[in-house]
């Protein structure tokens, strides 16, 4: 299916809603209650509902919240790349106004962890803890080979021409990983994932990966708050290696060391993009233990 931009700009998600932020609408679902909420911060290429598997688990003990980025997934349309603090004042604007009480666990996924650091540096009272799945690191070019770089993943972005030889595999792809989903959930999901509007927001937000590792070296670390580390070691031929994957266990490990209740869980049976499809028990798991945390003195 290919749809142009003004078809996509009027997809209606098939659950939740929008919260205008600043003129424009933002998507947002939010499932379960109490506190503190977990709030779901997508990868590249990645939307609030591929979470949606997850949140369900989560909304059983806790609120749950996913939502999509300004210019990302049903959000509306905004220039991309944009920096780390835009993204975490828009969510910090959404979840007030959405009435959901602070503190919040953070929940973020790949690229979404660069964002869970900066809302964690701009409003570190508002964070009461870190689930990090799997999740982008400031300090990511101190542990990779060179040929894993940062800059080296902002150059691997596929032109138009490839990315229409992926629409087709990449339908595939989101078919077989979204085959639990409701139907009424994954129909729609799956038609929009390939849109040309998806698409090209997706390699937008892989755009600026080094100038948003430099604007979070510029503030502090992680706040000392509980905090899991899912790191994914699985074998993938086409895009991992043994050395990144080594390099991903230390970094994990550096990170959660460096907070007083910090654990880091090593899973080798997924793969990055997989792990919220192949492994909700683990991301759920982690989730949970993390709220209980919370709430110890």
């Amino acid at each position: 299916m290919t749809n142009n931009s003004a078809s996509s700009a009027r997809l209606a998600p098939p659950v939740g809603g929008f919260q205008e932020i600043d003129g424009r609408r933002i998507f947002v679902h939010r499932s379960g209650s109490g506190g503190p909420a977990v709030v779901f911060l997508p990868g590249a290429s990645a939307v609030g509902l591929d979470y949606f598997g997850v949140q369900q688990g989560v909304s059983q003990f806790t609120t749950a919240v996913v939502y999509d980025r300004g210019g990302t997934g049903y959000s509306d349309p905004l220039p991309l790349p944009r920096t780390a603090a835009a993204v975490a004042t828009e969510l910090h604007e959404l979840l007030r106004a959405q009435n959901i009480t602070a503190p919040y666990v953070l929940a973020a996924h790949s690229l979404g962890a660069f964002y869970a650091h900066r809302f964690a540096q701009l409003y570190p009272q508002e964070v009461a803890g870190l689930v990090w799945l799997d999740g982008l690191h400031r300090d990511w070019d101190d542990f990779m080979p060179p040929t894993a770089s940062l800059a080296a993943a902002e150059r691997m972005a596929p032109g138009p021409d490839r990315l229409e030889q992926m629409r087709s595999a990449l339908h595939e792809i989101r078919t077989t990983l979204l085959a639990d989903y409701p139907a009424h959930v994954r129909e729609p999901l799956i038609e929009a994932k390939v849109s040309d509007e998806w698409m090209r927001a997706g390699i937008a937000e892989r755009t600026m990966l080094t100038d948003i590792a430099t604007e979070l070296r510029a503030g502090p670390s992680i706040p000392d708050v509980p905090v899991v580390a899912l790191t994914v070691v699985g074998t993938d031929p086409a895009q991992q290696s043994h050395d990144m994957n080594d390099a991903k266990t230390r970094m994990d490990a550096a990170l959660v060391s460096a907070v007083s209740h910090g654990e880091q869980r090593i899973l080798s049976d997924t793969l990055h993009h997989r792990l919220c499809f192949d492994r909700p028990d683990a991301v759920v798991q982690a989730i949970r233990d993390v709220v209980d945390r919370t709430a110890r003195p």
